[in-house]
């Protein structure tokens, strides 16, 4: 994986094209949990979202070498 992405001449850091994409996500991810009702068994909300952006965002990084995509 490159370190930086050209957009309309514009070098973008990968890491940031990747936590964009987590961030996504995640949200997607923590609507599912509200609508199944499970954040009532979840003390600290704030918490569980960050460990969920960060556990997509390491996924992502590794997934994204190993299936040949170019960032």
């Amino acid at each position: 994986m490159t370190g930086e992405v050209a957009l309309g001449g514009v070098y973008v850091p990968t890491l940031l094209l990747l936590a964009i994409f987590a961030l996504i996500l995640s949200w997607g991810v923590t609507r599912l949990i509200h609508a199944l009702g499970l954040y009532r068994f979840i003390a600290y909300r704030a918490l569980v979202d960050l460990s969920i952006f960060i556990l997509l965002l390491g996924l992502l990084s590794i997934l994204v070498p190993m299936l040949g995509i170019r960032l």
